[in-house]
């Protein structure tokens, strides 16, 4: 899971470090612009959020800090929800249920949190037992 997880979020990264080629670029620009109140530019934003997505696939793949990994990847993800609720005419067609394609594209992310949760859980279980055995040991 955790190198699935890594493949998007590196591809999807990558796709963000060259213009025009990722179809979330325009609602990503617009939405750091409104986050952090116009304060960065939006160039200067997509270039941070490429770099940050292509971090945690790489780190993911290669699994290396996973665990802090996946709370950055939890932070982003959580994060893509926004849209919701500063571009309701972009995510909705009729309020609440009808989705827009953008609206679609983000409540899929519910999938992507289930996904780090597990993850998270897992790499915490497994931290726990590492910390038994060594003190078993003794």
């Amino acid at each position: 899971m955790a190198i699935s997880l890594g493949i998007v979020y590196l591809w999807f990264g990558l796709l963000k470090f060259y213009p025009h080629l990722s179809p979330a670029e325009d609602i990503a620009k617009d939405t750091i612009s409104i986050l952090f109140l116009e304060t960065i530019s939006s160039n200067w934003s997509l270039t941070l959020l490429a770099f940050w997505e292509t971090c945690i696939g790489l780190l993911l793949i290669i699994n290396y800090y996973q665990q802090l990994a996946l709370f950055f990847a939890l932070a982003h993800i959580s994060l893509t929800f926004t849209p919701f609720f500063v571009f309701p005419e972009l995510t909705f067609n009729d309020l609440p249920f009808s989705l827009t394609l953008l609206g679609q594209y983000i409540v899929k992310n519910i999938i992507i949190i289930s996904v780090i949760i597990s993850l998270l859980v897992r790499t915490y279980k497994s931290s726990q037992n590492q910390t038994i055995t060594t003190n078993s040991t003794y």
